[in-house]
């Protein structure tokens, strides 16, 4: 079985999409947003939830004279690749096709949706024509 590189938990994410919503923040700015009006308890959270991030690298923290800022080192569409990658290797033996196959059956798209995969999967054609002409050369 695949190792996540970056496995957060919910309570982790939860720091990380303040982190990728509002930028740059303190403990105290994490806190008013995920607990507000929130005590000394939820703060020692935020605190014990970052120093996890930080360990796993998915956080940074700025270190001056006043409190520390913490910034995001990872980003949502890595996360997002990792746990679908991890998600393809437990169920799929790898392969994302029946994984985006089952994803897209399983929901009604928008018209926009739609719109954006039939690009995306064109550019894609049109990726490995251009890498098949140039290995011919």
């Amino acid at each position: 079985m695949a190792e996540t590189r970056h496995d957060v938990t919910d309570a982790e994410l939860a720091v990380l999409e303040v982190l990728w919503n509002r930028g740059d923040a303190t403990i105290r700015a994490i806190a008013d947003v995920l607990y507000p009006g929130g005590g000394v308890s939820h703060y020692a959270t935020v605190q014990k939830l970052l120093e996890r991030l930080e360990g796993k690298r998915c956080v940074g923290r700025t270190r001056g004279p006043g409190a520390h800022v913490f910034a995001a080192t990872l980003d949502r569409d890595a996360l997002i690749e990792g746990r679908l990658r991890d998600v393809a290797e437990r169920f799929c033996d790898g392969a994302l096709a029946p994984l985006l196959t089952h994803f897209v059956r399983g929901r009604r798209l928008s018209r926009q949706d739609r719109i954006a995969l039939r690009s995306l999967v064109e550019g894609l054609d049109h990726g490995a024509e251009d890498g098949d002409a140039e290995g011919h050369r």
